[in-house]
């Protein structure tokens, strides 16, 4: 079934810039409520804050799953995205050591849609694997990057270091994951 959240227009039609700028600031105004609020906040602090009504919010997101799968892809991307932008700004080693610190406070913030992402409603079945799908190449260049250089060993699996990374995050103290993702960071060099 074709994901209606991030579903373009029928072929050959764009989204309105209206349009657009409507259900991005949607997309933001949610992210922003669930991160305060968690996932169940009324809709009205949601349209509130992103100033449009709440026929605007149904007519994307008809139900409460569609808006917080919209809004965990959409966070995804972004943290996803960040990968190639930090390589290209900095050398492997630390554009690494900033992606995994972007990616624990990704993960960290996103600890109120944890209870609906594990709830066994099939609306989210597909999201641990869109998690993989973006996260699992951007960390591999990042980590390839700095292999490549002599500063991380290459026998580290991507996905091993996601799952792990996920493990240490304690979102009550940023400062303890601090220092976590540094003692990865020094067994990723261990004999690099």
């Amino acid at each position: 079934m074709p994901d209606r959240t991030t579903q373009e227009p029928a072929a050959g039609r764009r989204m309105r810039p209206d349009v657009r700028r409507s259900l991005d600031a949607l997309l933001t105004a949610a992210a922003e409520v669930f991160e305060t609020d968690g996932v169940d906040a009324p809709v009205r602090r949601i349209t509130a804050k992103a100033g449009v009504g709440a026929g605007t919010l149904y007519r994307h997101f008809p139900q409460r799953s569609d808006l917080i799968t919209a809004v965990f892809r959409k966070e995804v991307d972004a943290c996803a995205a960040a990968a190639p932008a930090l390589a290209a700004e900095h050398e492997p080693l630390e554009a690494l050591r900033r992606w995994l610190h972007r990616f624990t406070r990704f993960i960290a913030a996103k600890q109120g849609l944890k209870a609906a992402l594990h709830s066994g409603d099939s609306a989210y079945e597909s999201l641990p694997g869109y998690f993989r799908d973006r996260f699992v190449p951007a960390l591999t260049g990042l980590l390839d990057a700095a292999a490549a250089t002599g500063d991380v060993r290459t026998d580290i699996p991507p996905y091993d270091l996601l799952q792990a990374l996920s493990s240490i995050i304690d979102p009550d103290d940023p400062e303890y994951t601090h220092r976590m993702i540094e003692l990865i960071l020094d067994g990723l060099r261990y004999r690099a």
